[in-house]
């Protein structure tokens, strides 16, 4: 199995667990404490090492999770999931599990997320009017992300999923072109 797929089943079952009914947390919160830790951890090259190395005793990395916890004040979910990495080596598999675990809550909550690409930096009215277009299209509310592309004449290019609206002039350009060639 690779280390995608396994960050996967890890971040599915935290996801099951954070919308279950007896959670006790909200998951964007869990998912804040949680790269709260990560921070801590990618702080320190003697920490992960530590947490990754076989020859530290499981019950030595618990106690230091567990101290890192209790000075975060991370939920009891938080913690307990981050024991389960540790005592399963999975430790430095966290950013890819958080960022699975990110996509994943989303889908279960009904978004959908587009990456948004324009010539010049949109304006607040012009990303609203993007928003609410591509919610339209996709039935969904919409988590956006937006860049300026230096490489479009005008326009823009929207991402979600494998899904591309090409709204570029270039696009249309390629696009009026292959009308007119089949003509």
């Amino acid at each position: 199995m690779t280390q995608s797929a396994l960050a996967s089943r890890y971040a599915s079952a935290l996801v099951d667990v954070a919308t279950g009914p007896k959670a006790g947390v909200d998951p964007h919160q869990l998912l804040s404490e949680l790269r709260g830790f990560e921070q801590v951890l990618a702080s320190s090259a003697e920490l992960q090492n530590a947490l990754s190395s076989p020859s530290v005793p499981a019950a030595r990395k618990r106690a230091v999770v567990g101290a890192i916890c209790t000075k975060l004040g991370v939920s009891r979910i938080a913690r307990n999931f981050l024991f389960v990495l540790s005592d399963h080596r999975r430790m430095v598999m966290l950013a890819e599990v958080l960022e699975s675990f990110d996509l994943l809550l989303d889908e279960r909550l009904g978004f959908a997320r587009a990456a948004v690409s324009s010539a010049r930096e949109l304006e607040q009215h012009q990303r609203d009017a993007v928003s609410q277009v591509l919610e339209r299209v996709t039935g969904k509310k919409v988590r956006m992300r937006f860049a300026v592309d230096r490489g479009l004449l005008g326009g823009l290019v929207a991402r979600i999923g494998s899904t591309v609206y090409d709204g570029s002039v270039r696009g249309q350009l390629q696009a009026l072109g292959k009308r007119l060639a089949a003509e």
